[in-house]
């Protein structure tokens, strides 16, 4: 099973190495993690993508709310919510593989960003299943280098929200 946590936390040096020690210590895998200031500079999001039995499903949100500098934690499903991952990645191309390159980018709605004489990097932005599509549809072509994100989620948009 597999759960996403939204943890708002006091903006400060330390927290972030005071959960990923709770994870740690509890041997709780981490399969994703982002974080990011919020609207209020005091105050960052962690996006934690963690798996697991419904147990350790349900001790991980216990103990990330023990934690003082944690102000809330939400948790939810993927169904419950629409999640993102910016990936940038860096290929080599000739002129056999540029056009299968750009069919691809325009099939997986990715964006060719820089480009050289013989390399381009490429963003695209969307479920971390398709980033992860997106990459195996590339495996024939030369990766040179992979950055990613993370998952970044928020729970559906509801009527009764304002």
């Amino acid at each position: 099973m597999k759960k996403i946590y939204s943890v708002l936390v006091e903006n400060r040096s330390g927290v972030l190495c005071k959960v990923a020690g709770l994870f740690s210590r509890r041997c709780f895998n981490i399969d994703s993690l982002a974080v990011g200031e919020t609207d209020d500079s005091a105050v960052s999001c962690m996006t934690i993508v963690s798996s697991g039995n419904e147990r350790t499903i349900e001790q991980i949100e216990k103990q990330l709310n023990k934690k003082l500098d944690v102000i809330k934690v939400r948790t939810f499903d993927e169904t419950q919510s629409i999640s993102r991952e910016l990936m940038l990645v860096k290929v080599k191309y000739n002129k056999n593989t540029r056009r299968e390159i750009m069919e691809i980018c325009e099939v997986m709605k990715a964006s060719i960003v820089d480009m050289s004489k013989n390399q381009m990097m490429i963003q695209v932005c969307d479920t971390p299943e398709r980033t992860k599509l997106f990459l195996g549809m590339l495996s024939s072509i030369s990766i040179v280098e992979v950055a990613r994100t993370g998952t970044l989620a928020l729970t559906k948009c509801a009527e009764s929200d304002n």
